[in-house]
């Protein structure tokens, strides 16, 4: 995937603001007991304030632990596609509970239960957030804007 560190910025920027926006979108929805027309409005005014939050956390701190957790059970060697998903997997388990913190202390009344209940409600949401809709989409995104002139083989 990102190659440069242009390419590396902008898929993170994507990347975070696809599944910032869902799962604000996402927390919204569970306070208010329903996914409305407004919910999708609302988020805007958070999203301003997490999406800088969680790019720093993916250039700074997750996206150099994600690799090399992922890396202690897959090899090098294995699939680029399983590579993609075992980092992808570690990036959800390192973000998911940094997001849910900094998301508890902004817009909640910070408590140890409020943390937990917000992690536990966030991380199985965050994983398909990734796995069927962010991941897919954004990495097709990529791949159109930074077409590559990769030599392919022949049959």
């Amino acid at each position: 995937m990102p190659k440069t560190k242009l390419e590396n910025l902008v898929f993170t920027a994507v990347m975070a603001f696809v599944m910032v926006y869902g799962m604000i979108c996402y927390n919204i929805s569970i306070d208010r007991g329903a996914c409305t027309n407004d919910v999708f409005l609302l988020a805007f005014h958070e999203l301003i304030i997490m999406w800088p939050i969680a790019i720093f956390l993916e250039l700074f701190v997750v996206g150099k632990i994600a690799p090399k957790l992922a890396f202690s059970f897959m090899r090098p060697s294995d699939r680029p596609e399983l590579i993609t998903y075992a980092v992808s997997f570690c990036i959800c388990a390192l973000m998911c509970p940094m997001m849910s913190l900094i998301a508890t202390i902004l817009f909640k009344e910070p408590s140890l239960g409020a943390y937990a209940e917000t992690w536990a409600m966030n991380l199985p949401a965050a994983y398909a957030m990734q796995f069927i809709i962010a991941g897919p989409l954004v990495r097709f995104l990529f791949r159109a804007i930074f077409r590559r002139n990769e030599a392919r083989p022949e049959a």
